[in-house]
């Protein structure tokens, strides 16, 4: 019995021991910047947003890197435009801190910004079947905030409509694809049903109003008295001013027009208050929250957890995935018409701090869209 217990305790020794090598040489390690710029040498270069360091917008950097090479099953696009999302800053000030478990405790581990793009195919490799150079395509990966992108055939990307531009193109794939799949598979949104969407002026807000109408509910957006028109003019049936009006108190915390959905892209009011206005047998879903440095959303998380075995209604926060299906949703109904783009300012590459600070007040209406000199 002893010797097991020596055993036991030199195992846990040992475990200890590597934990703590491994999170030293993790502090320790550095991403490819020197003295806070990059220090790729490219041989073939093109410009890059990059950032050596987390921090405000003013750690963002114009860089030369070298452009992608395509293999066999990858197309090479030349990025006409991009779009920045509240994913890009908080990537940039490694916040909330308890991501920096797979950003990078000291550092960002990859220094490379961006996902939504849209562009025009300059080449593609010998096996890739499904596209052909001067195809106009939009679809996400990482480092999209660059002047070429490489993606697979297979992978997240999607032909452009025609009715669509490029910057129109490149808001969708982070905003929509958030909206499409936390409205249609983690709420179950049935026609017919009551849906609030709270943040309706805002990214994924805009997108979130349409796709629910697609889907045949009918809309109460959420927004402030200057976005109270617009969000009404993409298909909103009712729209609640928050300066004026709060949500959760009004005519119907009383009968039985309760929402059968609710869509929070803000998480600006406590559960017991969304409850109230939730149907019995609703459904909140959390894809938003105020900002945090340390562990946001995680108390609200944490609290819809422990008080689910004790309600009816289903409480969650959501987490949307990119995939080529869903772009192609997304593209299908922009093409006939029924979902088209807000964008609210255009920035070139060479303004992304700007960009990132102003999406930073809140206050975007819609989209915020970076520009690629042709």
């Amino acid at each position: 019995m002893k010797f097991k217990r020596i055993i036991g305790w030199t195992a846990v020794a040992i475990a200890l021991a590597l934990l703590m090598t491994g999170t030293v040489a993790y502090w320790r390690s550095d991403n490819s910047c020197v003295d806070g710029k990059s220090a790729v040498v490219a041989v073939n270069p093109m410009k890059a947003v990059v950032y050596c360091e987390f921090g405000p917008p003013e750690v963002l950097q114009i860089a030369a890197i070298e452009k992608p090479v395509p293999t066999d099953s990858q197309l090479l696009i030349r990025v006409r435009a991009a779009s920045i999302n509240p994913l890009e800053w908080h990537y940039m000030r490694g916040s909330p801190f308890v991501g920096r478990i797979a950003m990078g405790l000291r550092k960002p581990t990859d220094t490379r910004l961006g996902v939504d793009f849209s562009g025009v195919v300059e080449s593609v490799g010998r096996s890739v079947t499904q596209f052909k150079p001067g195809d106009e395509v939009f679809g996400g990966r990482t480092g999209a905030l660059a002047e070429y992108v490489t993606v697979r055939e297979n992978g997240n990307v999607v032909l452009k409509p025609a009715n669509m531009t490029f910057d129109q193109a490149a808001t969708v794939p982070v905003a929509a694809i958030t909206a499409l799949q936390s409205l249609r598979d983690k709420g179950g949104l049935q026609p017919g049903q009551r849906v609030l969407i709270n943040g309706a002026s805002g990214g994924v807000g805009t997108f979130a109003v349409q796709i629910a109408k697609a889907l045949g509910a009918n809309v109460t957006g959420v927004s402030s008295g200057r976005n109270v028109e617009m969000v009404r003019s993409i298909g909103a049936d009712r729209v609640i001013d928050y300066t004026k009006d709060d949500f959760t108190k009004d005519d119907f915390t009383k009968g039985a027009d309760r929402y059968d959905l609710i869509l929070d892209n803000v998480g600006n009011r406590s559960l017991s208050d969304i409850r109230r206005v939730l149907a019995p047998n609703g459904k909140y879903v959390m894809v938003g929250g105020p900002p945090g440095k340390w562990v946001d959303p995680l108390p609200r998380v944490l609290a819809m957890i422990v008080s689910s075995p004790f309600v009816s209604q289903e409480m969650s926060m959501f987490i949307s995935a990119l995939n080529k299906p869903d772009l192609t949703v997304l593209r299908d109904l922009m093409a006939t018409g029924r979902m088209t783009p807000v964008i609210d300012r255009r920035y070139p590459m060479s303004e992304i701090r700007a960009a990132i600070a102003y999406l930073e007040t809140g206050r975007a209406r819609g989209k915020v869209v970076i520009t690629f000199d042709e």
